[in-house]
């Protein structure tokens, strides 16, 4: 590409090469040390600097060499990890997982928890961490951030694990969300149960969205009355949650006998509400939780669950995330199976 001169601007004219660094520095008037350090630590650039080289790579179509900055060159030597709310016990394998592989590999892992206090309610701060200056790829475990911080020059490339993102374009390993609800269903219809209640997650989240799917499915398969569709509570993923939707079952919905949560964590929940009411797990109603979270074997009684493998998840994670950055084939979307571990916590109507 050769430069020529047009009003006194820089314009760039095809020739035999495809646009380099030094033509996104000709055409935004910077020196090539800006331009990268643009593309490597935007945060140190000023405003106007870095804008006009933004403007300059979009004009020239200068491609950033991703290979030239992948996980084998190591030019940080980490992956980054967005994970929501971290105290949550879920992720613990899966996070166990991913360390796992990177370890092996010789790379750091650093954890951000997006529900912390520097970025509670100010997702766009997130930028600042998703730049190659930081982490060399990023796998994020947060269904609720938004696709445009991560549509960047400067983000490294991306895996989604456990939810996902509507809009973002980047490769997802996840449980089978759908079979893990319609099992759950399956078990509780096939103990006789016929009212059966669901408490889900927050409304609009990927896993809220796929569960619901899976019991309507469940619903259809064992043809259970059309009135359980509508036995429906909401909840957060939470203990705290699972204990407040205790109350609103037994003010509203008397009539189920069975509930199917969308997380161990509002299941031990709700079991410890309504234990509060005197109503007794399974005597009195069935429970069945999602995730095997390690206290749900010791919750009183243990918990019948849906076990997907969070820390196979983990291993998924971090080696799709190795493939993609090294250009290698990498598949849109991988579901690993889920499997019904029926405890103490589940048995027929009375």
């Amino acid at each position: 590409m050769s430069q020529r001169s047009l009003a006194g601007r820089v314009v760039l004219t095809k020739d035999r090469h495809e646009p380099r660094i030094h033509d996104v520095a000709a055409l935004a008037g910077v020196s090539v040390a800006t331009v990268s350090r643009v593309m490597s630590n935007p945060a140190i650039v000023s405003k106007a600097a870095r804008e006009a080289v933004e403007r300059a790579i979009v004009e020239t179509g200068y491609r950033l060499n991703v290979t030239a900055r992948n996980l084998r060159q190591r030019q940080v030597g980490a992956v980054l990890a967005l994970v929501p709310r971290l105290a949550n016990p879920f992720f613990s394998q899966i996070l166990s997982g991913i360390a796992e592989v990177l370890s092996e590999r010789k790379l750091n892992l650093l954890v951000l928890d997006t529900d912390g206090p520097v970025l509670t309610g100010r997702p766009e701060a997130l930028g600042a961490w998703l730049t190659r200056s930081h982490a060399d790829g990023v796998i994020v475990l947060d269904g609720r951030l938004g696709p445009e911080l991560f549509a960047s020059v400067h983000c490294p490339p991306v895996v989604q694990a456990c939810e996902w993102i509507a809009g973002l374009d980047a490769p997802r390993i996840l449980a089978d969300n759908v079979e893990g609800g319609r099992l759950a269903v399956r078990h509780l219809a096939e103990l006789g149960h016929r009212y059966i209640a669901h408490l889900a997650g927050p409304a609009g989240n990927s896993l809220s969205i796929s569960r619901r799917k899976g019991v309507e499915r469940g619903f259809e398969e064992t043809g259970i009355a059309s009135e359980a569709a509508e036995l429906r509570l909401s909840g957060e993923f939470s203990l705290r949650s699972g204990n407040a939707a205790a109350a609103d079952l037994l003010s509203n919905h008397r009539q189920a006998t069975a509930v199917f949560c969308d997380s161990d964590e509002m299941a031990i929940g709700l079991v410890h509400g309504l234990a509060g009411a005197g109503i007794r797990v399974p005597h009195d109603i069935s429970v069945v939780g999602f995730d095997n979270i390690e206290m749900s074997a010791y919750a009183l009684p243990p918990l019948t669950t849906i076990r997907q493998h969070r820390h196979r998840i983990g291993r998924k994670a971090a080696e799709t995330l190795i493939a993609l950055v090294r250009q290698e084939p990498c598949a849109p979307e991988t579901i690993l199976p889920v499997e019904l571990l029926v405890r103490d916590s589940t048995r027929a109507p009375r």
